[in-house]
Parts: structure tokens; sequence; C-alpha cells
């Protein structure tokens, strides 16, 4: 099964309930990030269901919706920040396209190069084998694939 995520339904199935869960403020404390206003505005917008956002998306999403804008430079380094915590997950697709993925579970991704839209691919429905041996003393952390597509 794969699941689009569309970053513009609201109704979308796999929202994630803030409000039924820890607030805003509990979730960063919890990951060890300072709570601000910037911040938490952030954190609302970006973890109100699974979506993939670029930075530049999630920025006009804020002037939009919450009135709010802030300086692209708080935008990439409030992201990095929540990405370094674990709070979300850094997609690079390629050095000019970077998505912040709200859903942090294990999953692989499908690229759409022609829309710029990743689809999310559960992790047990895709096996890597034989990789190579490591070099000695590394350990393996986590494996992504990306595997892009395009309408024929």
């Amino acid at each position: 099964m794969i699941t689009k995520i569309d970053n513009a339904d609201v109704n979308n199935t796999h929202e994630r309930a803030i409000t039924a869960g820890p607030s805003i403020d509990a979730l960063l404390r919890e990951k060890g990030i300072v709570p601000t206003r910037q911040r938490i505005e952030i954190a609302q917008v970006l973890l109100e269901k699974h979506q993939h956002l670029s930075a530049d998306q999630l920025q006009a999403r804020l002037a939009k919706g919450a009135g709010f804008v802030p300086s692209r430079a708080t935008v990439y380094n409030t992201l990095r920040l929540f990405a370094d915590h674990g709070l979300i997950r850094e997609v690079v697709v390629d050095p000019q396209r970077v998505f912040f993925d709200s859903n942090i579970g294990p999953h692989h991704h499908y690229f759409d190069v022609e829309h710029s839209e990743l689809y999310d691919i559960p992790a047990d429905s895709l096996q890597v084998t034989g990789l190579p041996p490591l070099p000695p003393g590394l350990v393996c952390e986590d494996i992504e694939v990306i595997v892009r597509i395009r309408r024929h």
C-alpha cells in the first residue's frame, strides 16, 4: 500500500490530532526543544497531519493561515532544530529539493519528479537485500529509499 500525503487535504486520514495528544509546548520540551512562540507556530503547522513540506511551503502556510511570517532564516533554523531533535525527518530528494516529513516512523518515498510531490511507501512493503559489508567499526543506522517516478 502506498499512501499519498496531500499537503492541501485537511481531512487526510493521516492527520495528527494535536488536541488529542500532548500539547505542542509539551511535545517540544519532551524533545529537548525550548518552546518559543515561533517554534510553537511552526510546529502547529508541521504537525497538524502527516505531510511533506519544503521550507518555502511552510513559510507560505504560516503567512496564510496564522498571519505569522517568520524570516526565511527562522524557518530554516527551526526546521533544522526540529530534525536534529527527532521531531520531524528531513528528506533530501536532491540538493535543490528538501522536504520536511512529519511522519518520523519507518517508511520510504516515491518522488514525482514532474509535480515535486512525495508519496509514502510503508517500510514493510519494500525489502533491501544484498548490502555490501560495512566498513569496520560502523553499523547501519537507517536505510531510506527514494524512488523517482514520472507519468508516461
